[in-house]
């Protein structure tokens, strides 16, 4: 069983949540289990694609209560710690698939890279140093795409 970290915005327009829902049902149904934040928006759909196509999902939530979590996270993790749960969130990956987000995601995003956890990004963030584009982040055109990456480039041993 691999576990494969999905980061993005609680708030998310509709194309996003989209994505991230195929995103999901492509994880769940290569039998990974899906890892992350546990509330709304990208967080919502990734879970619901995965819960729908047999898969698990796990929610590592901000605050104290299990009852935040979205209604597609099978297994709530409360830990009363607001964004710094962000890091375990993304410690708890293989692998890290990004899509869209906001400052919270970027944060994530440098928590992976930090740990050396393969990032893969789907219209997220893209990182420059002075004018030198980065290319830390890995891109994929779609959500099978991404889901490919993420589970080629999983880290199997930490």
């Amino acid at each position: 069983m691999v576990f494969i970290a999905v980061i993005g915005a609680g708030v998310c327009d509709e194309r996003t949540y989209a994505l991230a829902e195929q995103v999901g049902r492509e994880l769940g149904a290569r039998g990974a289990t899906v890892v992350c934040g546990g509330l709304g928006g990208v967080m919502e759909a990734v879970c619901k694609g995965a819960q729908h196509a047999g898969g698990r999902t796990i929610g590592i939530l901000p605050g104290v209560s299990p009852r935040d979590a979205n209604p597609y996270v099978d297994i709530p993790i409360v830990t009363g710690i607001g964004e710094a749960r962000n890091s375990i969130v993304v410690r708890s990956g293989r692998a890290v698939i990004a899509i869209g987000g906001e400052y919270g995601t970027l944060s994530e995003i440098a928590f992976a890279l930090k740990f050396g956890i393969p990032v893969i990004g789907v219209g997220t963030w893209q990182l420059a140093r002075g004018d030198e584009r980065m290319r830390d982040i890995i891109e994929a055109r779609d959500a099978r795409e991404a889901v490919e990456l993420a589970l080629r480039l999983a880290i199997r041993d930490v």
